[in-house]
Protein backbone atom coordinates (compact mmCIF):
# COMPACT_ATOMS: atom_id res chain seq x y z
CA UNK A 1 0.00 0.00 0.00
CA UNK A 2 1.59 3.25 -0.77
CA UNK A 3 -0.43 6.67 0.61
CA UNK A 4 0.12 10.38 -1.26
CA UNK A 5 -1.35 13.59 -0.33
CA UNK A 6 -3.31 15.62 -3.27
CA UNK A 7 -4.02 18.88 -3.16
CA UNK A 8 -6.91 21.22 -4.74
CA UNK A 9 -7.58 24.10 -3.72
CA UNK A 10 -7.23 24.72 0.13
CA UNK A 11 -8.04 21.16 0.59
CA UNK A 12 -5.81 18.31 1.53
CA UNK A 13 -6.30 14.54 0.58
CA UNK A 14 -4.84 11.50 1.20
CA UNK A 15 -4.91 9.33 -1.86
CA UNK A 16 -4.09 5.50 -0.78
CA UNK A 17 -2.88 3.50 -4.09
CA UNK A 18 -3.08 0.09 -3.73
CA UNK A 19 -1.37 -2.35 -6.62
CA UNK A 20 -3.15 -5.08 -5.66
CA UNK A 21 -7.12 -4.75 -5.21
CA UNK A 22 -7.22 -8.28 -2.48
CA UNK A 23 -9.70 -8.31 0.04
CA UNK A 24 -6.80 -8.16 2.56
CA UNK A 25 -5.61 -5.03 1.18
CA UNK A 26 -9.04 -3.45 0.81
CA UNK A 27 -9.16 -4.03 4.68
CA UNK A 28 -5.82 -2.19 5.29
CA UNK A 29 -7.37 1.07 3.41
CA UNK A 30 -10.19 1.20 5.42
CA UNK A 31 -7.83 1.10 8.24
CA UNK A 32 -5.56 3.79 7.19
CA UNK A 33 -8.80 5.98 5.66
CA UNK A 34 -9.94 5.79 9.25
CA UNK A 35 -6.56 6.32 11.06
CA UNK A 36 -6.22 9.51 8.97
CA UNK A 37 -9.65 11.13 7.87
CA UNK A 38 -12.29 9.72 10.69
CA UNK A 39 -10.69 9.91 14.06
CA UNK A 40 -12.89 11.26 16.12
CA UNK A 41 -13.03 12.87 19.70
CA UNK A 42 -9.18 13.19 21.67
CA UNK A 43 -8.21 16.73 21.61
CA UNK A 44 -5.85 18.14 19.29
CA UNK A 45 -8.10 21.25 18.94
CA UNK A 46 -7.62 22.67 21.53
CA UNK A 47 -4.01 21.94 22.75
CA UNK A 48 -2.59 25.17 21.17
CA UNK A 49 -0.14 23.37 18.96
CA UNK A 50 1.23 25.23 15.74
CA UNK A 51 1.24 23.57 12.50
CA UNK A 52 5.53 23.27 12.63
CA UNK A 53 5.29 21.50 15.65
CA UNK A 54 5.80 17.66 14.83
CA UNK A 55 5.37 16.13 18.20
CA UNK A 56 1.94 17.78 18.42
CA UNK A 57 1.20 16.16 14.73
CA UNK A 58 2.10 12.77 16.01
CA UNK A 59 -0.29 12.55 19.23
CA UNK A 60 -2.93 14.88 17.16
CA UNK A 61 -5.21 12.46 16.52
CA UNK A 62 -8.71 13.85 15.99
CA UNK A 63 -10.07 14.67 12.86
CA UNK A 64 -10.17 18.51 13.08
CA UNK A 65 -8.33 20.42 9.80
CA UNK A 66 -5.67 21.65 12.07
CA UNK A 67 -4.84 17.49 13.00
CA UNK A 68 -4.99 16.67 9.37
CA UNK A 69 -3.23 19.34 8.58
CA UNK A 70 -0.39 18.44 11.48
CA UNK A 71 -0.20 14.63 10.16
CA UNK A 72 0.55 15.78 6.96
CA UNK A 73 3.27 17.85 7.88
CA UNK A 74 4.87 15.15 10.11
CA UNK A 75 4.20 12.27 7.21
CA UNK A 76 5.55 14.57 4.33
CA UNK A 77 8.72 15.79 6.90
CA UNK A 78 9.48 11.64 7.28
CA UNK A 79 9.31 10.84 3.51
CA UNK A 80 11.55 14.08 2.74
CA UNK A 81 13.96 12.64 5.42
CA UNK A 82 16.96 11.00 3.44
CA UNK A 83 18.89 10.70 7.07
CA UNK A 84 15.30 8.41 8.24
CA UNK A 85 16.68 9.79 12.11
CA UNK A 86 12.59 9.70 13.10
CA UNK A 87 13.02 5.82 12.47
CA UNK A 88 14.90 5.51 16.24
CA UNK A 89 13.08 7.56 17.44
CA UNK A 90 10.69 6.78 20.79
CA UNK A 91 7.10 6.26 20.21
CA UNK A 92 3.76 6.07 22.54
CA UNK A 93 0.13 5.24 22.13
CA UNK A 94 -0.91 8.29 20.67
CA UNK A 95 2.06 8.49 18.12
CA UNK A 96 0.89 4.96 16.93
CA UNK A 97 -3.00 5.70 17.31
CA UNK A 98 -2.67 8.89 14.61
CA UNK A 99 -0.92 5.98 12.47
CA UNK A 100 1.52 8.55 10.53
CA UNK A 101 4.77 7.08 11.73
CA UNK A 102 3.90 3.47 11.15
CA UNK A 103 2.51 4.30 7.92
CA UNK A 104 5.71 5.81 6.92
CA UNK A 105 7.69 2.89 8.03
CA UNK A 106 5.28 1.03 6.07
CA UNK A 107 6.11 3.04 2.93
CA UNK A 108 10.01 3.25 3.65
CA UNK A 109 10.32 -0.02 4.24
CA UNK A 110 12.04 -0.84 0.76
CA UNK A 111 14.53 1.70 1.78
CA UNK A 112 15.59 1.57 5.29
CA UNK A 113 18.70 -0.16 6.04
CA UNK A 114 18.31 -4.30 7.54
CA UNK A 115 19.27 -2.15 11.09
CA UNK A 116 16.31 -0.06 10.31
CA UNK A 117 14.08 -2.48 9.78
CA UNK A 118 14.28 -4.58 12.80
CA UNK A 119 14.27 -1.80 14.69
CA UNK A 120 11.20 -0.72 13.19
CA UNK A 121 9.46 -3.95 13.53
CA UNK A 122 10.23 -3.75 17.24
CA UNK A 123 8.53 -0.80 17.41
CA UNK A 124 5.48 -2.09 15.28
CA UNK A 125 5.56 -5.53 17.52
CA UNK A 126 5.01 -2.83 20.80
CA UNK A 127 2.64 -0.60 19.55
CA UNK A 128 0.05 -2.87 20.56
CA UNK A 129 0.55 -3.19 24.03
CA UNK A 130 1.32 0.44 24.34
CA UNK A 131 -1.90 1.16 22.86
CA UNK A 132 -3.57 -1.52 25.01
CA UNK A 133 -1.75 -1.08 27.91
CA UNK A 134 -3.41 2.19 29.94
CA UNK A 135 -1.46 4.50 29.21
CA UNK A 136 -3.68 6.13 26.48
CA UNK A 137 -5.66 8.84 27.94
CA UNK A 138 -7.71 11.04 25.31
CA UNK A 139 -7.95 7.62 22.88
CA UNK A 140 -11.30 5.68 22.22
CA UNK A 141 -11.26 2.18 21.90
CA UNK A 142 -12.03 2.41 18.11
CA UNK A 143 -8.55 4.40 17.76
CA UNK A 144 -7.15 1.80 19.90
CA UNK A 145 -8.25 -0.95 17.67
CA UNK A 146 -7.32 0.26 14.44
CA UNK A 147 -4.30 1.70 15.76
CA UNK A 148 -3.41 -2.10 16.80
CA UNK A 149 -4.69 -3.30 13.57
CA UNK A 150 -2.54 -1.01 11.55
CA UNK A 151 0.19 -2.29 13.58
CA UNK A 152 0.04 -5.51 13.11
CA UNK A 153 -0.11 -5.25 9.47
CA UNK A 154 2.87 -2.91 9.27
CA UNK A 155 4.51 -5.48 11.42
CA UNK A 156 4.18 -8.00 8.93
CA UNK A 157 5.05 -6.24 6.01
CA UNK A 158 8.60 -5.26 7.79
CA UNK A 159 8.68 -9.47 8.48
CA UNK A 160 8.74 -9.62 4.85
CA UNK A 161 10.60 -7.21 4.13
CA UNK A 162 13.92 -8.38 6.62
CA UNK A 163 13.17 -12.10 5.19
CA UNK A 164 13.88 -10.93 1.78
CA UNK A 165 16.91 -8.46 2.39
CA UNK A 166 18.07 -8.96 5.49
CA UNK A 167 20.37 -12.37 7.05
CA UNK A 168 20.08 -13.66 10.10
CA UNK A 169 23.66 -13.89 11.91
Amino acid sequence: MLASYRQSGNRSELVLHMPQATPRAKWVVSIALALFSNLATAGCGGNGATLGDQEAGLKCVDDSNVCISQRKQVFDSYMADNSRAWVKQPAGPHEYASGVRLLALSKKRKELSCEELAHAKAEADRAPSALSGGAYSGLTPSQIARGVMLARDVSRELDREIARRCRKT
